[in-house]
């Protein structure tokens, strides 16, 4: 091939730009990607799904800004593959195509009553105070807006940055880029008691001990945990010796264990060995069911068949992120991921020429923001050896595409018009005393990026 490679990167979160990053950074291959996405503005989970109050994580996006900034990288923003163009139609254009669209949607229960109203995914309540377009604001603000206790289910991150958003005072979240109708909305709850359950033990958890240790630390929440719950099993203890995260997880908790009351206005009840059973309510939620649980020999939680009511007004499940299907590529219904080895997609147990995978529709949602390099870098490297045998693209002239969308009336986002709502938005929050406020309404977000 005597021209460059051509690759279409299909999502702008931290595994696509990862991907575009190690395309672009080799010198073997000469390599032109376009970065396609859905939504109008890159980073994806950078952007929508890091806390906005951990400010350090999110700055991630300054680096992956970079390799935007690159000329042999271009950036389509609201353009939806699978709606505006067919994975058929982007080999028209591309010599190969990396799929990195993640996980988006939550993974369920399994419960009676999880349908009730005031029982919401956790995805739902961080896209909204991330100010995802596609957030469910009239939902999610209906169910924080009267109760007074809250379940959160899961003690992984998600659960931990949704328990400390919930419990944090409007002072404790004004310096962030939430969008003003969120702080407002937050600012205006009547939440006193938040209860985070965990189905096995302190050990088992996969929450990092700096997002964990940052919930005995809020302004007008204290911590209350049993002590029995930090009472190890030879299972646990061997956990806690042989892993040092765990180790200084189960510390944490423990010191938790040992604090008398504060007289703080609110109250965070972290419970292990907690398992749901059922949400009860008429109408809305009004209690969960928890039973009691122990480890058995294989880390596993097992019920002993004591159960507990807890009062509460909305349940928040935050029990993990599953992918979903894209029309023209194939599908694990069980794993919920595209089946793949080394990266390359495969159907029928044969490799597909020219399609590729990284991120969490590879490999699931699973690792930090880090472990996408690693992912991406290895599924390029799998895409660089196949190059040779590559069919070319039919039409490789970098407008092609372009002129392909204006025809369905696509406005495609560029890298410059992210930069005009990147601009806005600093703008924006200056006029609030802030660094940032994130535009969240999606006609706002094309016009500024359209220059319209």
């Amino acid at each position: 091939m005597t021209r460059s490679l051509r690759v279409a990167v299909v999502g702008s979160g931290p595994s696509g730009i990862y991907a575009a990053d190690a395309l672009t950074d080799q010198t073997a291959i000469p390599v032109t990607v376009d970065v396609i996405d859905m939504l109008p503005v890159p980073y994806g989970l950078v952007r929508y799904g890091v806390a906005p109050d951990h400010l350090s994580i999110r700055s991630v996006r300054n680096t992956l800004q970079k390799v935007l900034d690159r000329d042999s990288v271009r950036f389509l923003g609201n353009v939806e593959v699978g709606r505006d163009v067919s994975v058929a139609e982007l080999h028209h254009f591309y010599d190969a195509v990396i799929f990195t669209y993640g996980a988006a949607s939550d993974r369920r229960l399994g419960i009676p009553g999880e349908d009730l109203e005031g029982s919401i995914a956790a995805t739902d309540l961080v896209n909204w105070y991330c100010g995802h377009p596609n957030a469910k604001t009239d939902l999610i603000e209906s169910a924080i807006a009267t109760p007074t206790a809250v379940a959160v289910i899961g003690v992984g991150n998600v659960a931990v940055d949704v328990t400390r958003v919930l419990a944090k005072t409007p002072a404790e979240l004004e310096y962030t880029d939430m969008p003003q109708h969120v702080l407002d909305a937050l600012a205006a709850t009547h939440i006193t008691d938040v209860h985070l359950l965990g189905r096995r033990g302190p050990a088992q958890a996969s929450f990092t001990t700096k997002e964990l240790r940052e919930l005995g630390e809020l302004e007008a929440t204290e911590v209350i945990v049993n002590p029995i719950d930090v009472e190890l099993d030879p299972v646990s203890q061997a956990t806690v010796d042989s892993d040092r995260v765990m180790a200084r997880n189960v510390e944490v908790v423990r010191e938790w264990s040992t604090r008398g009351p504060t007289g703080k206005p609110q109250r965070l009840h972290v419970r292990f060995f907690a398992r749901p059973v059922e949400i009860l309510g008429t109408d809305h939620v009004e209690a969960i069911v928890i039973e009691r649980t122990t480890i058995d020999e294989n880390g596993g939680a097992v019920g002993t068949g004591v159960l507990e009511t807890i009062p509460v007004q909305l349940v928040v499940r935050s029990v993990g992120y599953r992918g979903l299907p894209l029309e023209g590529l194939p599908f694990d219904t069980e794993r919920h991921v595209v089946p793949n080895a080394d990266g390359r997609v495969v159907s029928d147990g044969v490799a597909v020429s020219g399609e590729y995978v990284a991120g969490w529709i590879k490999r699931g949602p699973s690792g930090i923001i880090g472990t996408n390099k690693k992912d991406a870098s290895a599924t390029v490297a799998a895409l660089l050896a196949d190059a040779p045998t590559l069919s070319p693209a039919a039409e490789p002239d970098p407008e092609a595409i372009s002129a392909l969308l204006a025809s369905r009336g696509v406005g495609a986002i560029t890298y410059q018009g992210w930069q005009a709502i990147d601009a806005a938005e600093i703008a924006l929050g200056a006029s609030r005393g802030r660094d940032r406020t994130t535009i969240h309404d999606r006609d706002e977000l094309i016009r500024v990026g359209s220059g319209s």
